[in-house]
């Protein structure tokens, strides 16, 4: 749903003319550095970049899922490192606090997130609990009106360099799967709380990702998201739902931009006396990548729309994000063969979005989990 036309417009012609000379100018720096440079990190600030999903009353921009789609879309057009520096707070890591905080945790921390003063990040896959989310071993033990909590988070970006965590632990040990899970909200320098030196990465390179260690933390229980203990998978299933079809839109961006690389560079390389895009069998790759860039377009703003009009689209979701990341993926290799051997030699485009977009396939639910997930429900629907 896109409630003004000419307002939302007018945002992506803001954000599109900051990504095109601020962000772009810069990828390859960015890429070697493994950092973005925090004038540009003050910019996003400025424009309101880490809040488009918050509502209003919090400082935030309030967008729609469609509008959203529409910004992720854009933002991702250049590297992906960028909008990570603040999609967290305006994506993932907000979403728990937006769907199910209490009145006072809403007033305390959205309008931090909002303005970017505050980082967030989403502490949720452990060592064994990627995939199979339900079998983590971090643990919350009451002690009065406290918690303990102890245990290792892995994988979790921005956990660097991040402000506030939510941190999922098991609160009923004798519980399994899903059960006995509690989201708790927990600030940098809580004593126990810690972030090891991030990652080396193949690609993503300025977005840093890295562990969560928890020694013994404790949190008085108002750090409960929504106060209710026991809620925090379903709190994080509806997090992961929408963020599904943010990255969906996320894998739109830079195959958009990877086809534009395609044919630009299939009208300036020549070979056997004529640019290469005249070739029968370089038209194909790019017709092919065009046409999966609109249907995956078209399916996650048709998502988007149905889930703004109050639809379950929790499969659809799912749809969105397989079919997006896998499609990003396959656009990304078709850019380095068109590039040929230019394409595999660092610091190319092509290059260095093939590593960057690889990323897409694993997190927020892997395409393996989600092709099960479809075929249950779909499953399902028919026994229905």
């Amino acid at each position: 749903m896109i409630r003004d036309t000419k307002k939302l417009q007018a945002m992506l012609e803001e954000i599109r003319s900051f990504l095109r000379t601020e962000c772009l100018p810069i990828e390859a720096q960015v890429d070697a550095a493994d950092e973005i440079p925090e004038p540009v990190v003050q910019r996003m600030r400025e424009l309101g970049l880490f809040g488009h999903s918050i509502p209003e009353e919090y400082g935030g921009a309030g967008l729609t899922t469609e509008e959203l789609a529409l910004v992720n879309i854009e933002v991702s057009q250049v590297a992906t490192t960028f909008r990570a520096r603040f999609g967290g707070n305006t994506g993932i890591a907000s979403e728990s606090l937006v769907v199910d905080g209490t009145p006072e945790q809403k007033r305390r921390y959205l309008p931090l997130l909002a303005s970017g003063e505050v980082t967030g990040c989403f502490a949720l896959t452990e060592p064994d609990a990627g995939s199979d989310a339900t079998a983590l071993r971090t643990t919350a033990v009451r002690d009065g009106d406290h918690y303990v909590i102890t245990g290792s988070k892995c994988f979790i970006t921005n956990a660097p360099i991040a402000n506030l965590f939510t941190v999922f632990a098991r609160t009923d040990p004798q519980s399994r799967g899903a059960r006995g899970v509690t989201a708790f909200l927990v600030e940098r320098g809580a004593p126990g709380l810690s972030t090891p030196p991030a990652y080396r990465k193949m690609g993503q390179h300025g977005s840093p990702v890295g562990e969560v260690v928890l020694d013994q933390v404790r949190v008085h229980e108002s750090a409960i998201v929504g106060g209710v203990e026991g809620q925090g998978f379903k709190t994080a299933m509806k997090a992961l739902n929408k963020q599904r079809i943010n990255l969906a839109g996320l894998c739109v961006g830079p195959a958009i931009r990877l086809v534009d690389e395609m044919v630009r560079r299939a009208q300036t390389r020549r070979q056997f006396g004529q640019p290469v895009g005249e070739f029968q069998l370089v038209q194909q790759m790019i017709a092919e990548s065009n046409t999966e860039v609109h249907a995956a377009r078209a399916l996650v703003l048709e998502t988007a729309r149905k889930r703004d009009a109050g639809a379950d689209v929790t499969m659809e979701a799912s749809m969105c994000k397989l079919f997006a990341s896998e499609m990003c993926g396959r656009v990304a290799d078709r850019a380095v063969q068109l590039f040929g051997g230019g394409g595999y030699i660092a610091d190319n485009v092509a290059e260095r979005f093939y590593r960057d977009v690889r990323l897409f396939r694993l997190y927020e639910g892997t395409s393996q989990i989600h092709l099960t997930n479809i075929a249950r429900r779909t499953m399902a629907a028919a026994a229905a």
